[in-house]
């Protein structure tokens, strides 16, 4: 399967007005975005699948998934929460608990919904059952398919949305899954939220090196499941999360988030979601103010969510609704772009 080059667009960067207004870099003011920005931390147990909506309705999925489940959470989900189109299709990397839906999530959209926009990939092949099925099915249903490297942005047709690839590096960076596993930063308005699929620590050193400043985010998926190989000191101390959201299953086999992480988290005072305990996790945004809704109600102090008992009862959904999801108590007001 031919993997077509994304061509990297230029990223405008702007300060905060005096009335509230924004400048281009011409010192134009502009209107300040509307809507909402969502993002949807699906619970997938021990695996990654995000869902980003843009104020315009056009989507973003991160990731499926794991093979086991063959995409059945996630066309669950977005079946729940009528979605019958994705217009951005992410392959963080070829591991099958974030491609585990891809194949799945591909037909069904194509065969019984508006189909799938684009797919984007690191590029790094894998020797996998579940890889093979993904390209197959990039293939079968003709969807385009781009392989991205740092700096390439998604090309959205919502003005107010930039989303930026920040990893895999340019040029030949060997054939490491998690090295090269795509990381992204979606900014609205004055808010910034980054997720980095499965990099580790030498994935993010190069990150820091490359990029410094422009890691800053209000909220930050937590890198690899909340596993120590991520969410190294020096990265957090650039990204400055207020809020971080944690995708992996309350049982993991492999005891994630580690130990290590929630006390970095908790250092910080970084409110923090675990989709193991909290289950779905939404955040949303208008650009300025942002705010965390959460399936069951969990602490959200990094330190006491190791002990914490999460209710295995789930608010009964609306009539002919998606299940509804209960609030959080937390709310953050993001960082100015200054």
């Amino acid at each position: 399967m031919l993997i077509v080059a994304v061509v990297a667009l230029l990223a405008l960067s702007g300060c905060i007005g005096d009335d509230g207004g924004v400048e281009d870099d011409e010192g134009t003011e502009t209107e300040r975005p509307t809507g909402e920005l969502e993002l949807h931390h699906v619970d997938v147990g021990q695996a990654d699948a995000t869902l980003v909506v843009t104020p315009s309705g056009e989507t973003i999925l991160i990731d499926t998934g794991d093979w086991r489940d063959d995409g059945e959470a996630v066309i669950d989900y977005l079946e729940r929460h009528d979605v019958e189109r994705i217009d951005h299709l992410v392959a963080t990397h070829a591991h099958a608990d974030h491609i585990g839906g891809h194949a799945a999530v591909i037909e069904h959209l194509e065969e019984e919904g508006e189909g799938v926009g684009a797919v984007y990939d690191s590029g790094v092949v894998h020797t996998s059952a579940t890889y093979d099925r993904y390209l197959e099915a990039v293939e079968a249903y003709e969807v385009t398919l781009f392989q991205v490297t740092e700096g390439d942005e998604l090309p959205l047709e919502d003005d107010d949305i930039d989303a930026t690839v920040l990893n895999p590096p340019e040029g030949d960076s060997g054939d490491d899954l998690h090295y090269n596993s795509v990381a992204l930063t979606v900014e609205f308005g004055d808010f910034a939220y980054l997720t980095t699929g499965d990099a580790e620590r030498n994935a993010e050193a190069r990150l820091l090196e490359d990029w410094g400043e422009d890691l800053a985010a209000d909220v930050y998926q937590a890198g690899h499941h909340g596993s120590s190989t991520s969410s190294t000191e020096p990265f957090l101390d650039a990204v400055e999360p207020q809020m971080a959201v944690i995708s992996s299953a309350e049982d993991s086999q492999y005891g994630y988030p580690h130990d290590e992480v929630l006390e970095s988290f908790a250092e910080r005072g970084t409110e923090t979601y675990w989709t193991g305990v909290h289950g779905h996790v939404v955040v949303t945004t208008d650009g300025e103010e942002t705010a965390a809704e959460s399936e069951r109600e969990a602490p959200t102090d990094p330190a006491e969510l190791r002990d914490h008992e999460p209710e295995r009862e789930t608010i009964a959904p609306s009539p002919g609704g998606p299940t509804a999801i209960v609030p959080s108590t937390a709310a953050v007001s993001s960082r100015s772009s200054d």
